[in-house]
């Protein structure tokens, strides 16, 4: 998808020329107030450092920069200030967009798959934001992993994963797939407030009840709970209740935390949305601390482990390098009677860069 017609001059306010790579800056009325900037991308694949020799690294795909989800607590807005864009409105309305992403993903994975144990999307950006639906990007990602025989995780908010799903089920064929939805708040008119462009928790439920039904693992990630605005036992209680109804596969959770760009654009949040919170809130996340003090995370602890366990939920595992859903173990490619590797479906192969794609399809 090229949206022709709508590209702004190299010479315009709002093209982002601090990048050498970049094709061109697009605006449409269907996204009110957002520019995205289309780049070539040099890599895909992120090497994201561990933090000990257990753990000594993860890999990432990031097909976008920047999320129009608008997410006042995301911890990814501090990435947007390398580009000198500001980790406040920027970050929300700045889209970066690798339109070739898949294509040198492919090439990446054929050189070096071997040393890659899995890759998580969804761990700065979110890969099914709006602007998916028009780019249409995750399918050749998908793709390109599954025929690499990569394992890999998806976090999300976005209710466009349900497009994928046939295509999630064939790759999980062949490759370990692991999907969470995030869902941190289920009041309707606080989630409109402090995450504006992201679908209702109600759809997202919705989605995370699909994937279930196309025989796919799906996490819900509670994250972050929002100290004295979504951590009563009400809420939890309820959140928990829906989250067992639509039949996800495990549940996670951990307290807000705010680094820095984040904190500063959250508290401002605070005091303009809920102005009595923010002595409490100055307090909690003072000077250089991002994390809720151990007495809080211990509290709440306390607070959600018996209500998990009250809905039969199980509690899920946090990738601790990328902060995403952790991926299943690698597994043997499957093979034919005649121990050959089997053929990629064409519903997979379809998504191929297309020399690779057009080899395959002759195999149906």
């Amino acid at each position: 998808m090229r949206w022709d017609g709508q590209a702004l001059s190299g010479q315009s306010p709002n093209a982002l020329v601090r990048l050498s790579n970049v094709v061109r800056s697009v605006q449409t009325p269907d996204f009110a107030g957002v520019t995205f900037h289309e780049v070539l991308a040099k890599s895909a694949l992120n090497h994201v450092p561990g933090a000990n020799r257990a753990l000594p690294f993860a890999w990432t795909v990031n097909p976008y920069r920047g999320c129009s989800h608008a997410c006042v607590y995301c911890f990814a807005r501090n990435t947007h200030t390398y580009l000198d864009l500001d980790a406040g409105t920027d970050f929300d309305n700045e889209i970066i967009v690798k339109i070739n992403v898949a294509e040198v993903l492919a090439k990446e994975l054929s050189r070096k798959r071997d040393t890659i144990p899995a890759v998580a999307l969804g761990t700065n950006t979110d890969p099914y934001q709006r602007a998916e639906g028009r780019y249409r990007l995750m399918p050749g990602i998908i793709a390109a992993l599954a025929d690499a025989g990569t394992p890999f995780s998806i976090l999300t908010k976005g209710t466009l994963l349900r497009r994928d799903l046939p295509l999630l089920a064939e790759a999980s064929r062949h490759v370990p797939v692991d999907l969470a939805m995030s869902i941190a708040v289920f009041d309707d008119d606080l989630q409109t407030s402090v995450e504006p462009g992201t679908p209702s928790a109600k759809a997202r439920l919705a989605t995370v009840t699909a994937a279930r039904e196309a025989g796919l693992p799906c996490s819900v990630f509670m994250m972050p709970i929002l100290p004295f605005l979504t951590d009563t036992r009400e809420h939890l209680d309820a959140a928990l209740a829906d989250i067992k109804a639509a039949g996800a596969s495990t549940v996670l959770y951990t307290a807000l935390h705010l680094r820095p760009g984040t904190k500063e654009w959250y508290l401002q949040w605070i005091e303009r949305e809920h102005p009595q919170l923010a002595d409490k809130y100055r307090y909690m996340y003072y000077g250089t601390n991002s994390y809720a003090p151990k007495d809080y995370r211990q509290w709440l602890a306390a607070k959600i482990a018996p209500l998990i366990r009250k809905h039969g939920l199980a509690r899920g595992q946090e990738d601790p390098v990328t902060g995403g859903v952790r991926s299943s173990p690698r597994r043997s490619l499957l093979r034919d009677d005649n121990g050959e590797l089997a053929a990629m479906s064409p519903l997979i192969a379809e998504e191929l860069a297309p020399e690779r794609a057009s080899s395959l399809i002759t195999l149906f």
